[in-house]
């Protein structure tokens, strides 16, 4: 069979957003019988993609569970305004592993190296933007970055 018409084919990706969110402080919830629970407020930021540019509204918050000193899964909520006015509602569930000493500085909010944790999110979208609607009807997943104060991702769409 011909790959190109291979309707199994593996996807490709196709690079749909850089998002920078600003953090602030965790609340710990403390430690339940399925982790500990933190919530990270989030306080503003930018995402950029092709032909658009939004800002991340203040007031969404990244409801974490940490389940073992090397693994913790993140439910991050905020909302997205483009400089055209249009409204975003971002769902991102994504796991985060390390190595339990580099977890332990994560969780203190210290420096680490990127290369020392795995960090893969899958990114929903909601929007009424005539514009961007099809991000509805997509699928995306995306690589993240976590420094002391801000979450860098890269959002790809699965075509």
């Amino acid at each position: 069979m011909n790959h190109d018409t291979d309707p199994l084919r593996m996807p490709a990706l196709a690079r749909f957003a850089d998002v920078s969110v600003d953090v602030g402080e965790p609340l710990v919830l403390g430690q339940g019988a399925q982790g500990l629970r933190r919530v990270v407020p989030i306080l503003g930021g930018r995402a950029e993609g092709e032909g658009w540019r939004a800002r991340v509204l203040p007031g969404g918050a990244d409801f974490q569970r940490i389940a073992s000193d090397t693994a913790s899964e993140l439910d991050a909520r905020y909302g997205l305004e483009t400089d055209a006015g249009e409204l975003i509602y971002v769902r991102n569930h994504a796991i985060r592993t390390a190595p339990p000493e580099a977890m332990q500085r994560l969780l203190r909010g210290e420096p680490v190296d990127p290369a020392q944790i795995y960090f893969r999110c899958s990114p929903r979208f909601e929007t009424t933007s005539k514009a961007l609607h099809w991000i509805t009807e997509r699928l995306f997943i995306g690589v993240g970055v976590r420094h002391p104060a801000q979450v860098v991702m890269r959002f790809f769409a699965v075509q």
